[in-house]
């Protein structure tokens, strides 16, 4: 096999041209969907994180003691680290510990073509992109890959996890895997793509969608394998039949020639992070589902960025409902909440009208005090929104039928939000200087705005926008919050409420044309016009009640290089942190840290993961736990006691890879082809993570 290929270019964001013309069909460079005059969070935070970190400490001159030692290295053979920046010793005495569960040496940036973990962890592939998981598959074959052979095997590009119970079988889970998109050029050998073949489109197809296989864990090692031909293992593709539920199920906009009903949609598409339900379930957001269609013709498509032309991977040539041309409608059936039961294997997956259509970047789960479910959920675009869901039905307790069925319908009624952030100082005050309001705060308050109400009447469902139907508020989104006067964000993604304190983090990852001509401005005073890095928001819910219509909110984390003064960490001392860029997925271990995945770094590192204390003394202590190879990005992730699980997605997605020429040799070694897989990282002595 010829030599990886090196790190070459990348677009807006730190993504490689590969990465953005196969995941979000080249969305930075469309125009950006919100044209509408709501105010842009930039202009009200950016200015307000500049002040906080002048106030906490700004100017750092120290050398970021973070890029400590790399750790153990294990990945494809032969494969090695480029120079990074150098290890800095740790802080001496209690510092060094760290914070409960983030007590281990952080690993150094780096450029390592490998999962880069601490001294004294391990890892090991659960399971990769193509490996046999239900009865009857296949071993993996990429020279002779066909749809029915991918439909039995793991899907591609694994990005959100979730490890359920197997009560009754020790040692075992039930692993969860959301399968984003494909890279056609790294799958197929000689792949053209001006001219993709019908079974190459098939395969892709099958390789889209959900994954479920039960794992095993190996007592004496810790590693985590699969366990191929289980009864719960379980494939969804792009062809699986999903039932549309709640108030826009059945309308005239969702209604094709296939389905006259509107009730019936075949396939999830672009399914990016997730989350998990008190009932035993899982949620998966679809995304960047406007790549897949073409020929967009109307306002509405324009809104959610589908293109008038062909699409990248022109699968309209071989079904027309990708052909909007032929079937307009079409498209209004993705970009849903997609619920999944993985505990029933012949169970019909659905997709949730009530909580709005849109690029969900992720849905996850906080309950009221009387049993109600709230769900936020992130729309991933420069300058969109993020929203949240208040259920009005109880759940159920059990796992009774009766139970499961009634719980299958907790998030088909109830009132869809979303948020208006506004900054607590006067306007005179944030003169764009950077000089710190009278208040010497740099937070705010904010209110949920109602769009649309579904309920179980005869009327269905109330909209709550002027000129807009209900079934409209829920299937155009982004025009009713553009209507609403929703705060324009830097591209939110993965929002996470805190199971001890109720706070939730929202993770904006970037956002490269702040500030540029015929944008938003950041607040003068933020020398980061162009956001490149991103930020975390804290928000704190009035009462600390989930179904609250108001909240606060205060900037957490301004990512970036700890010598820039324009970051910041939560006010811990910046030259005991890890270099971080463009937060993605978030999740919380069982001590109560932030981990935060990262998509993008503008570093000059790989992406990685990285682990922060959200509380106490310690609180903004942030340390990189691992990196992943050349090309990669860090998804997931999952924090247990003992055991980390991270999705390594598109490895070796670097501009001009292809089959022939790889970027990467990850995880197998040279001669084979790059795969994605989940990786599992423990303690080599047995103990707890990071304590």
């Amino acid at each position: 096999m010829p030599k990886p290929l090196p790190l070459i270019g990348s677009h807006p964001g730190g993504r490689s041209a590969l990465t953005c013309r196969f995941r979000c069909g080249d969305a930075c460079f469309h125009e950006v969907p919100n044209t509408s005059g709501n105010a842009y969070a930039g202009d009200v935070i950016a200015g307000a994180v500049r002040r906080r970190a002048l106030l906490r400490g700004a100017a750092v001159t120290a050398v970021v003691a973070a890029t400590g030692a790399a750790g153990a290295t294990v990945g494809a053979p032969g494969a090695s680290a480029a120079p990074g920046a150098p290890a800095a010793p740790g802080p001496a005495g209690k510092d060094r510990r760290g914070a409960r569960g983030l007590r281990f040496e952080p690993v150094a940036p780096n450029t390592a073509d490998a999962v880069t973990v601490p001294e004294g962890y391990r890892q090991n592939v659960v399971v990769r992109w193509g490996e046999p998981i239900l009865r009857g598959a296949p071993a993996f074959d990429p020279e002779n890959q066909s749809a029915a052979a991918q439909a039995g095997q793991f899907g591609y590009n694994n990005d959100f996890l979730a490890l359920l119970p197997l009560p009754g079988e020790r040692g075992r889970q039930l692993l969860v895997a959301n399968h984003e998109y494909t890279d056609e050029v790294l799958m197929f050998r000689g792949y053209d793509p001006e001219n993709p073949t019908r079974r190459q489109v098939e395969t892709a197809w099958a390789a889209h969608g959900l994954s479920a296989v039960v794992v095993e864990e190996d007592g004496r090692t810790g590693r985590l394998s699969a366990v191929p031909r289980h009864h719960l293992n379980r494939r969804v593709t792009a062809t699986t039949e999903f039932r549309l539920t709640g108030p826009a199920a059945g309308s005239a906009l969702l209604r094709t020639s296939a389905d006259p009903g509107g009730r019936t949609v075949l396939g999830t598409l672009n399914n990016c992070s997730g989350g998990t339900t008190p009932w035993g379930t899982t949620l998966h957001g679809e995304e960047n589902f406007n790549q897949y269609f073409a020929h967009g013709s109307r306002a509405t498509d324009s809104r959610y960025g589908i293109g008038t032309g062909a699409t990248e991977r022109k699968w309209e040539r071989f079904d027309k409902r990708f052909d909007l041309a032929q079937e307009p409608n079409e498209v209004h059936r993705f970009g849903y909440v997609v619920e999944f039961d993985p505990y029933d294997p012949a169970s019909t997956p659905r997709k949730h009208t009530a909580l709005g259509r849109f690029k969900h970047e992720a849905a996850t789960v906080r309950m009221t005090a009387d049993g109600r479910p709230v769900v936020y959920s992130g729309d991933d675009e420069r300058f969109d929104y993020f929203y949240k869901f208040v259920g009005s039905k109880r759940m159920r307790a059990g796992n009774g039928r009766a139970a499961r069925a009634h719980n299958l319908t907790l998030l088909d009624e109830g009132t869809l939000y979303v948020a208006r952030l506004t900054g607590d100082s006067p306007a005179a005050e944030i003169d764009g200087t950077g000089k710190p309001p009278a208040d010497g705060e740099f937070d705010g308050g904010g209110e949920w705005i109602p769009l649309a109400t579904a309920t179980a009447t005869a009327t269905g469902a109330v909209s709550h926008v002027e000129g807009m139907t209900a079934e409209e508020v829920f299937v155009f989104t982004r025009l009713a919050g553009d209507r609403a006067g929703a705060t324009k964000m830097d591209r939110p993604e993965d929002i996470e409420p805190s199971p001890r304190t109720g706070k939730v983090y929202v993770a904006l990852t970037n956002n490269t044309n702040r500030g540029r001509s015929g944008y938003a401005a950041a607040d003068e005073a933020n020398p980061r016009n162009a956001n490149k890095h991103g930020h975390v928001l804290e928000l704190t819910e009035r009462g600390g009640r989930a179904e609250a219509t108001a909240f606060g909110w205060s900037l957490f984390l301004v990512a970036g290089d700890p010598e820039d003064p324009a970051t910041y960490f939560a006010g811990f001392p910046k030259d005991r942190v890890s270099p971080v860029s463009c937060p993605d997925n978030v999740a919380f271990d069982p001590h109560g840290n932030l981990w935060i995945s990262t998509d993008g770094n503008q570093l000059g590192s790989h992406d990685g993961l990285f682990g922060v204390a959200v509380r106490g003394e310690r609180r903004g202590e942030l340390k990189q736990f691992l990196t992943v190879p050349t090309g990669a990005e860090t998804c997931g992730p999952l924090v247990q006691e003992r055991r980390v699980l991270v999705a390594v997605q598109h490895p070796g997605e670097v501009d001009g890879a292809t089959v022939e020429r790889p970027a990467s040799t990850w995880p197998d070694g040279p001669g084979r082809i790059v795969r994605p897989a989940v990786v599992a990282v423990w303690r080599a002595d047995g103990a707890d993570i990071g304590v």
